[in-house]
C-alpha cells in the first residue's frame, strides 16, 4: 500500500514546527535553570550552617547546566526558525532579542564567580566541621553578585516580552 505524501508546504510546517518546539524546549529548560539556581542561591543566603549552604549551592550547579543546555537549545533553534520563517535578521526585535540574550549570558556567568567560590568555601568549613566565617558571608551577601543575577533575570523578562509581543 502506498503512502500518500506530503506536499512541500506541509514539509514546511513540519519543520517549523519541529524548530519552535525545539526553541519552547530550550526556552523552558533555559528558565528553569535560571530559577533553581536563584532559587538554591537565596536560600542559602538564609543559612547559616556550612553544610546546609554547600547543599543548596550545589542545586545552583544542576541550575547553570539547565541553563547552558536551554540556552544552546533556545539558540539554535531560535536561529533556525529566523531562517525558516519570514522573519529574517535584520528585524529590530529580533536582533534586539539576541544582543540581550548574549549580554544574559555573560551578565549570568559573572553573577555565578562568587557563589562557586561560596560554594567551595562551604564545603571546606563543613568538611572540617567549622562555622560559616565572614568570608562565607561575605561572598553569599555580594551586592555586585546579586545585582548581576537580577540584572539577568530583568533581561530575560524583557527579551520574553519581544518574543510574545514582537513590537
Amino acid at each position: 500500500m502506498d503512502h500518500p505524501r506530503l506536499p512541500e508546504s506541509a514539509k514546511l510546517y513540519v519543520v517549523e514546527d519541529v524548530a519552535l518546539f525545539g526553541h519552547l524546549a530550550g526556552v523552558l529548560a533555559f528558565v528553569a535553570g535560571i530559577v533553581l539556581a536563584g532559587v538554591a542561591f537565596e536560600s542559602a543566603r538564609r543559612r547559616r550552617r556550612p553544610a546546609e549552604i554547600a547543599l543548596l549551592l550545589g542545586l545552583t550547579r544542576i541550575g547553570a547546566i539547565l541553563v547552558m543546555a536551554g540556552a544552546l537549545l533556545l539558540l539554535a533553534c531560535g536561529l533556525w526558525l529566523v531562517g525558516l520563517e519570514d522573519v529574517g535578521y535584520g528585524t529590530g526585535w529580533v536582533d534586539t532579542a539576541i544582543v540581550l540574550f548574549l549580554v544574559t549570558i555573560v551578565v549570568g556567568a559573572l553573577a555565578g564567580r562568587r557563589p562557586k567560590r561560596a560554594r567551595k568555601l562551604a564545603s571546606r568549613l563543613a568538611a572540617e566541621d567549622r562555622d560559616a566565617n565572614r568570608e562565607l558571608h561575605a561572598l553569599l551577601g555580594d551586592p555586585a553578585s546579586r545585582l548581576a543575577n537580577y540584572a539577568s533575570a530583568i533581561l530575560v523578562v524583557a527579551i520574553l516580552a519581544l518574543m510574545v509581543f514582537k513590537p
